[in-house]
């Protein structure tokens, strides 16, 4: 059954605040239904547009939906309306099953500032637009506001910063309730830069390095994510991507900045990772990501980590 996801959409909402995160769910294969809610039926946009249709507010969501909070284009104006207290009273009713994770709140750029004014971000960490981050700091003293953030995730509550982090966002949620392969394929239709969160680092060889348009290299790549445990050559690789092996050595470094050797170890270290983290012991971990044991596996993370705090 689809994923419920609602938006709570007001008047002045910022437009690609709302259709970039529904674009993109929408996108992902059926995995979700959509669904727009709000206390007014239509609404005009930032952009003048006219969205109609909109459902009223239910007096509580399904278990286990998303409820996505839209931006609006001025959040001084358009939250001191008679929609917006609605909203917002609405917000503060939803407040239980959000706190026990029940429904999963999602707030796009000011969107956090209208959860922060319902009493929803009172402790949490969480960021917005950097115009916006005073109000939403003085909104919510209690509030631990970052600056400088695409993203942000504390205790099943998701804030974001301007505009088209929005898509960032549900990129990422798509890769942590339907896989990887589902937000890449989503990525790569979208032609989106996918922005990696600090706080995950399993997306950085999965995603991180698919920010491109070189159909050579996602050749490559796509063969080593469908098998990353197999010991790939260079040749092998450069046969399935169609171009010579010299030729998709140097395009791995024009594009990606590492080696092909070095973007799938980094996959293996993914594989290992996780099947530890499912309770599998190093030597078992490391054979099934395509080490050869467990002291390659730690040597191989000894390097990454030596790259990474230089």
């Amino acid at each position: 059954m689809p994923q419920p996801v609602f938006f709570l959409t007001l008047p002045g909402v910022m437009v690609l605040d709302l259709t970039g995160p529904a674009e993109t769910f929408q996108l992902a294969g059926g995995h979700f239904s959509l669904h727009y809610i709000g206390p007014e039926a239509s609404v005009l946009g930032s952009t003048h547009m006219t969205i109609s249709n909109i459902a009223p507010l239910p007096e509580r969501l399904p278990a286990n939906s998303l409820l996505v909070v839209p931006g609006v284009h001025d959040s001084r104006t358009c939250y001191d309306t008679p929609a917006a207290t609605l909203a917002r009273d609405w917000l503060r009713q939803q407040r239980a099953d959000i706190e026990a994770q029940r429904i999963t709140l999602v707030c796009v750029c000011s969107g956090s500032l209208l959860a922060a004014q319902a009493g929803l971000l009172d402790g949490v960490l969480c960021t917005t637009h950097h115009e916006v981050l005073p109000r939403l700091q003085a909104a919510a003293p209690a509030a631990r506001v970052k600056e400088n953030r695409v993203f942000i995730e504390d205790g099943g509550i998701w804030t974001s910063a301007g505009i088209t982090a929005g898509i960032d966002l549900a990129l990422h949620l798509i890769n942590r309730l339907c896989g990887a392969r589902q937000a890449l394929a989503v990525a790569r239709e979208m032609v989106v830069w996918f922005r990696r969160s600090g706080d995950d680092p399993q997306l950085s060889p999965w995603l991180r390095y698919r920010n491109h348009l070189h159909p050579a290299i996602h050749r490559a790549q796509d063969v080593m994510i469908a098998h990353p445990e197999h010991d790939w050559s260079l040749p092998a690789l450069a046969e399935r991507a169609h171009v010579s092996e010299r030729h998709l050595t140097r395009l791995f470094r024009q594009h990606l900045g590492i080696s092909v050797r070095e973007y799938h170890e980094q996959l293996r270290l993914v594989i290992a990772r996780q099947r530890q983290q499912q309770g599998e012991a190093a030597e078992k971990a490391a054979l099934a990501a395509g080490f050869s044991s467990a002291r390659q596996l730690r040597r191989a993370r000894e390097r990454w980590d030596d790259q990474l705090t230089r």
